[in-house]
């Protein structure tokens, strides 16, 4: 394997900041840059975070805010969006209904025994037969090992605190102040669109690479 992987966390359209984090990375052709999900929604500009992940070549994986969104769009159901994301997907073109249609659920890259997802899994059943459901949404373990955010199972544990790998686990979709870095996972999203910092993870370096968000965009 030549070049680096980059994993980003949740960009939630901060075209900016996703703008100034690649600047600093200089991602070259040799490098794989991974965007672990929610690339839209909430933030100012989420057609421009799609545009610079296809003009930078990106592997973008499939977060609960791109589901949200298809399911809206293959059904017309309301129940599955909020009232902002309809701003989102009013602006969302041909080319980028595309690049939401062909997101993975998930990155593995075998040298380095990691794999990036965009919620997390389920530590008791093999990563990759998990569905969207459970790997986009999940942030903790319920009584009865089940996914489940952390506002619908409160004291419930941390997936992460019950991974116990291999693979090591790269996600985003559980926003922090800093980075939450396990012995077998490291969670990346920093809340970028609520005022926080964007983050990229570089292999095999190991090494985090933040921006500041220029503002609050989101409560």
């Amino acid at each position: 394997m030549n070049g680096r992987l980059i994993a980003i966390g949740d960009i939630h359209g901060c075209a900016a900041e996703f703008a100034e984090l690649l600047a600093q990375l200089a991602p070259t052709r040799a490098d794989r840059l991974v965007l672990v999900g929610d690339l839209v929604n909430r933030g100012p500009d989420s057609r421009k975070v799609i545009e610079l992940a296809r003009a930078h070549r990106a592997v973008a994986l499939l977060g609960n805010h791109e589901l949200r969104l298809l399911k809206y769009r293959r059904t017309g159901d309301r129940k599955y969006v909020k009232e902002k994301d309809l701003d989102t997907f009013d602006r969302l073109q041909a080319a980028d209904w595309d690049f939401l249609e062909a997101m993975p659920l998930t990155f593995e890259e075998p040298n380095l025994d990691v794999v990036c997802v965009h919620g997390g899994f389920l530590p008791d059943r093999p990563w990759r037969k998990q569905p969207a459901e459970v790997v986009t949404r999940i942030q903790v373990v319920d009584r009865d090992g089940r996914a489940a955010k952390r506002a619908d199972a409160p004291g419930s544990p941390l997936w992460a605190d019950l991974w116990s790998g291999p693979p090591f686990v790269i996600y985003g979709h559980t926003p922090r102040s800093e980075v939450y870095k396990r012995k077998w996972s490291a969670g990346i999203d920093t809340a970028c669109v609520m005022g926080g910092s964007l983050t990229a993870y570089v292999l095999p370096e190991r090494e985090f690479v933040q921006v500041k968000a220029r503002k609050k965009y989101y409560p």
